[in-house]
């Protein structure tokens, strides 16, 4: 059984606006080679920028390079129109998302002028599948995964300007107190927001913030939303890789059979000032080659029913529904 894969979450573009970068380099986990040889058949391309200088310049130099990498034969815009005919392509379906708010609004400009710098981002892009409004840290919007702040009256304002365009709302560099305020907010004004956790484990399999507790990964299933398995080791155990597994058996045990989905994280990660942390992914789920061999655990554990949905059925059947 080999079926194809859809991963929900790679920073393949920040990595491009390196000097010395380009697709089929293999110092990122996310390369061309590594998509092909892992049948990655659809890849989100996430557009990052961190909260502080340059981040609007950031966000708008990365969409750009989508618009040129669905230029390159390689790779192709993905939609609907294509959706049904992945196996049959031998290139790579791209997305764009939007990690961070601060990729086209920054802390001190006016949120008109942000809201046109997203459309232009969605202008070059073509579509953006979701946004995370903050990071790590606090932002206008509201409380990164490291900051406490719930959702402030601009990230309202920002929700508020999404609610009927198709786009989805990605809680996996929230606080926890934003999330809940998203769910509330979301709620009240009666939007139909689609909500993914993109790139999240589970916190009671292993403790670290950026994984989701259960209150809110039991939220995410609820709505049929997804959660997409992180790889990198802070996320799944920082010593014992086949606890990703555990990740997996956790979700089930939560009802999330339809929403558990891949969300790798792939990111260049070398010259990363902790060197703690280096290297930030356990060999067998260093790259994208690797999910051949990760189905094919699945399958064994579980099921090929379970693998069918992880590797792409469940991610596509949510995509479907934001065309």
């Amino acid at each position: 059984m080999n079926p194809i894969n859809v991963d929900l979450h790679c920073d393949l573009l920040y990595y491009l606006l390196r000097s010395d970068a380009a697709v089929d380099n293999k110092e990122i986990g996310c390369s061309l080679p590594y998509l092909q040889e892992g049948n990655v058949k659809l890849q989100v391309m996430a557009i990052y920028a961190g909260t502080g200088a340059n981040s609007t310049v950031h966000g708008w130099e990365q969409s750009k390079l989508f618009s040129k990498l669905i230029k390159n034969e390689s790779f192709f815009l993905f939609n609907n129109d294509n959706q049904n005919d992945l196996e049959n392509k031998n290139r790579v379906g791209v997305i764009a998302s939007i990690e961070n708010a601060s990729a086209f609004c920054d802390e001190d400009q006016s949120l008109e002028s942000g809201f046109r710098n997203l459309e232009t981002i969605i202008e070059n892009t073509h579509k953006v599948l979701y946004i995370g409004i903050t990071h790590h840290l606090e932002n206008r919007f509201g409380g990164g995964n490291n900051a406490t702040a719930g959702l402030k009256d601009d990230g309202k304002v920002l929700i508020d300007y999404i609610a009927d365009r198709k786009i989805a709302i990605d809680l996996a560099h929230t606080s926890d107190q934003l999330a809940h305020d998203i769910f509330t907010y979301i709620d009240q004004r009666n939007y139909s927001i689609p909500i993914l956790a993109s790139h999240s484990n589970y916190r009671s399999v292993y403790k670290n913030n950026r994984n989701l507790p259960d209150e809110l990964a039991k939220e995410v299933i609820n709505r049929k939303g997804l959660i997409g398995l992180n790889f990198i080791k802070d996320y799944v155990d920082i010593d014992h890789p086949e606890r990703l597994y555990e990740h997996i058996q956790y979700g089930l045990d939560l009802g999330g059979e339809d929403s558990i989905a891949y969300g790798a994280d792939y990111f260049y990660w070398k010259d990363h000032p902790d060197k703690s942390r280096h290297p930030f992914f356990f060999p067998e789920h260093s790259n994208a080659s690797g999910y051949p061999a990760i189905n094919k655990e699945i399958e064994e554990r579980f099921s090929s029913e379970l693998v069918e949905k992880i590797s792409h059925r469940n991610a596509l059947n949510f995509i479907k529904k934001m065309y």
